[in-house]
């Protein structure tokens, strides 16, 4: 379940200055805008009644993310990529709503269901960092694996099971306590390999390379 907090922030800043995304992925922004819209469907009235809180905060999340895979996909080189995977989401979250109002008519069921899936989905955003895994252990860098990402996720994983906690909702308590945990990983990744990731400025080639032993000859005498 998503917090108002700009986590992404920092990642996006970086993109729109360098005008390409590099090679961070679209995966934890699209996990979660499913993640979010699922959540606010799940606190609707008709499906769970009194979760205000659950649709306002995850309404704000959700704005955020569209921000933020906006920007994405105006500097990234797989713009089909986004489009089709927003498309999926969109159209899959049109079945889940339909289905769930004509085929369930009573509370119980229909959070049931749906909050089944919030749960699935909670987990795939809260472990979508975890994609740039391998990676981050291959080259032993955490260049594109977001510091601040996986730091919320652990907090907003943290707050919201809290919150379940005192209201003893099984669904939100499940998806978030595993996204905590998911969090708590990615963090202890990024500890191990904080120290071995080189700095921008050791990354830049120097281009002012001389060959050994050989000295630019001087320039002429003006005449």
């Amino acid at each position: 379940m998503e917090m108002c907090l700009e986590k992404d922030r920092p990642t996006f800043v970086k993109i729109y200055k360098n005008k390409s995304v590099e090679e961070f992925k679209p995966d934890p922004y699209l996990a979660t805008i499913m993640n979010c819209m699922l959540w606010i469907f799940y606190g609707l009235p008709f499906v769970t009644p009194d979760s205000v809180l659950v649709v306002t905060i995850n309404s704000v999340g959700l704005l955020l993310e569209i921000v933020y895979i906006t920007v994405f996909f105006i500097y990234a080189q797989r713009k089909g990529q986004v489009i089709t995977w927003i498309l999926i989401e969109l159209v899959f979250l049109g079945i889940v709503a339909t289905c769930t109002l004509l085929l369930f008519h009573t509370h119980e069921k229909r959070s049931r269901i749906v909050g089944i899936l919030c749960v699935i989905f909670g987990v795939l955003m809260y472990a979508s960092p975890l994609t740039i895994m391998t990676k981050v252990i291959k080259t032993r860098s955490v260049k594109y694996m977001p510091f601040y990402l996986s730091l919320t996720n652990f907090l907003n994983g943290l707050v919201w099971v809290t919150y379940a906690l005192i209201r003893f909702d099984l669904y939100v308590l499940t998806g978030n306590g595993l996204g905590a945990l998911s969090g708590a990983v990615q963090l202890i990744l990024y500890a191990c390999y904080f120290k071995s990731t080189p700095k921008d400025d050791e990354e830049k080639p120097n281009h002012e390379v001389q060959l050994p032993g050989y000295n630019a000859p001087a320039p002429p005498p003006s005449p």
